[in-house]
């Protein structure tokens, strides 16, 4: 019979009560554990992911930010660089930069060594050849020197291009161009264009 007693008397008259349920009360204590563990490691689970997520959306955002501050400083660049070359290529910029070239050719002529070029021609020249016109120019620290020269013969000429090949303070002559001349009032028959790096030392 469910849920019914049965009372037992011992020989000191106490009473004694016992269970005669045919289903016994089911103990749950270790399930409870159990699931409360498990609770409690998903909780710890979920708050290791949600700050891990939100650090990497901090270092996302950050990262954002960054890239979005380097593009704009690229876009500002840009921009710049554009301004600038358009001032140089404007009229005013153009006029200032020929000025420039022009004062600095001054100053190089002006700082040009004229009489001692001029004497080391006068030693290398061979007879029979004369500079009709020089134009010096300073190219990275060096004296670049291009000049036209008249020969009243072929002969003339390659003596002249042999002492200039043996200088020791010319060299390095490139032969730009050689006309041939044939005309009354000059003694000229052939006229060099070329240039040789000069020593100013």
């Amino acid at each position: 019979m469910d849920h019914e007693q049965k009372i037992l008397g011992t020989n000191k008259g106490m009473k004694l009560q016992l269970n005669l349920a045919t289903a016994p009360q089911e103990n749950n204590r270790p399930f409870l554990v159990a699931t409360s563990l498990l609770g409690t490691l998903g909780i710890l689970a979920f708050l290791l992911l949600a700050r891990a997520a939100y650090h990497s959306w901090r270092a996302s955002r950050d990262l954002r930010a960054d890239i979005s501050r380097l593009e704009n400083q690229i876009r500002a660049d840009q921009q710049q660089r554009q301004a600038l070359a358009a001032y140089f290529h404007s009229t005013a910029a153009q006029n200032i930069l020929q000025r420039s070239e022009f004062l600095n050719s001054l100053i190089d002529e002006r700082s040009f060594p004229w009489t001692k070029i001029f004497t080391d021609l006068e030693q290398t020249l061979p007879p029979g050849v004369r500079v009709v016109s020089i134009s010096p120019k300073l190219v990275n620290g060096r004296a670049e020197v291009t000049l036209e020269v008249g020969a009243d013969s072929d002969a003339s000429k390659i003596k002249f291009l042999e002492a200039i090949e043996q200088s020791s303070v010319f060299s390095g002559m490139v032969v730009k161009d050689e006309k041939k001349l044939d005309r009354a009032g000059t003694s000229d028959k052939v006229v060099l264009n070329l240039t040789v790096w000069y020593s100013t030392i």
